[in-house]
């Protein structure tokens, strides 16, 4: 189903349809090999995608997840947030481990910058919030899509002159450094910028030694010549700025039609739409979460899916998987095909449930709401466990027949196909169904 789907002169779309963490890199790592391209096409180091195979485990923060498989090219677009300093750090733990990075990445010189002093900027932002915090990483990601909106940022393109980027770069710092003041940072904080400044400093001498490329004439270009691309999106789509549980959200747009501002390429270039999803539900920081279990289900399904966030180490809270938000982000982005992660995790259970509907002051409603930070009622759909382990599956054959009534209760509901199905963390454990 997959191979006969790929587009000759279409990107292929893959996303994450709930809050994040549904285990895109390992999806991207295995479609692959299937693609000449793999492009990131927004977030920023954020956003950690692991991937697991040979006994190894990787972390990715800003490089493609493709970046892997044989020498495929990979591309850090546009649509990308960047810091130099994680950046060096991220690929010279890669490069430690015997992957040859310098031949297959290439980086869009339209990538915004992430400063040291938008990492002060986020930090104390935050702070200012007090209980209404969003419960940001701190890397900086939010000021710097500020500062790109606002015509103030810093590209990756600057540096390619050192001396007109010294003279950008004061002059964004000393406007930085004026915020800061009015907004109370604390001196301990300021304190940690000239160890930040040495680190970027470094980082941009590190960032000089990759192609840097406009990115959209190579994306295109490659689509010019058959072939075939896959666009990697960072974060949820229930984290998308304009559609997502706003405030709690991220500073980029998560659904498909990122793609298309973060790599430059026209609505009809796009083809197959991957969504991703876990057989339940997670989130990460602050926010609404209305299938959220505090109980010990949720402690469960957090132990079994090891819910603690690839770059951060934050604990996720978990839940019932929300049909609900799912059915919203299929329609935002037009997804075609379905990839259904972490059902290995609900092996012990003996019922499933799953929300199908929202009661809201009395009436129920199956259309995601505007806000979903008042009193929501999730109406539930219970179906029985399978309490077979699933990782000893390695066709759908083998699935136990309460499994497969599962995936067909989602299909039916979702009214899209789920193509693939993952029954564990390494990348062999992936069933093509």
């Amino acid at each position: 189903m997959i191979i006969s789907n790929i587009n000759m002169e279409k990107v292929d779309v893959l996303l994450g349809l709930q809050w994040g963490d549904e285990g895109k890199g390992k999806i991207v790592d295995v479609l692959t090999p299937l693609y000449d391209a793999v492009a990131r096409f927004q977030g920023g180091p954020n956003a950690g995608h692991t991937l697991e195979f040979d006994g190894q485990k990787y972390v990715l923060r800003s490089v493609p997840s493709g970046i892997f498989q044989g020498n495929k090219i990979n591309i850090i677009g546009n649509g990308v947030v960047l810091d130099p300093a994680l950046f060096m750090e991220e690929v010279q733990a890669l490069e430690k481990s015997g992957h040859d990075l310098r031949s297959r990445l290439k980086i869009s010189r339209k990538a915004h910058l992430i400063l040291p002093t938008h990492r002060l900027l986020d930090a104390t932002q935050e702070r200012m919030k007090g209980d209404s915090k969003v419960g940001t990483t701190g890397k900086g990601i939010g000021p710097t899509y500020t500062d790109k909106v606002a015509r103030t940022g810093l590209r990756v393109g600057d540096i390619e002159i050192a001396k007109d980027f010294e003279a950008k770069y004061a002059a964004v710092r000393a406007r930085h450094m004026l915020l800061l003041e009015a907004y109370g940072c604390t001196e301990e904080k300021k304190a940690e910028l000239t160890d930040l400044e040495e680190k970027f400093r470094r980082g941009i001498e590190f960032l000089r030694t990759f192609e840097l490329i406009d990115s959209e004439f190579v994306v295109n270009k490659l689509l010019a010549q058959d072939r075939r691309v896959l666009a990697e999106g960072a974060q949820g789509s229930m984290l998308d700025i304009d559609f997502g549980s706003y405030p709690f959200v991220t500073s980029s747009n998560t659904i498909c039609s990122g793609c298309c501002t973060g790599l430059g390429i026209a609505p009809h270039r796009i083809g197959t739409v991957y969504g991703i999803f876990k057989a339940y539900c997670t989130r990460v920081g602050a926010g609404p979460f209305p299938t959220e279990l505090q109980d010990e289900t949720g402690k469960l399904l957090a132990e079994r899916g090891h819910e603690f966030g690839s770059v951060t180490g934050r604990p996720r809270r978990c839940g019932w998987i929300d049909l609900v938000a799912l059915r919203y982000t299929i329609m935002l982005s037009g997804v075609t095909q379905l990839i259904m992660m972490k059902g290995d995790v609900l092996d012990t259970l003996p019922e499933i449930k799953a929300c199908v509907a929202y009661k809201i002051n009395g009436t129920e409603v199956r259309d995601f709401p505007y806000s979903i930070e008042g009193n929501i009622e999730p109406v539930y759909k219970t179906l029985p466990g399978w309490q077979t382990p699933l990782s000893e599956a390695d066709v759908e054959e083998h699935f136990p027949k309460a499994f497969g009534e599962y995936i067909a209760f989602l299909e039916a509901e979702l009214g899209v196909p789920i193509a693939i199905v993952s029954v564990g963390p390494d990348r062999k454990q992936t069933i093509i169904r």
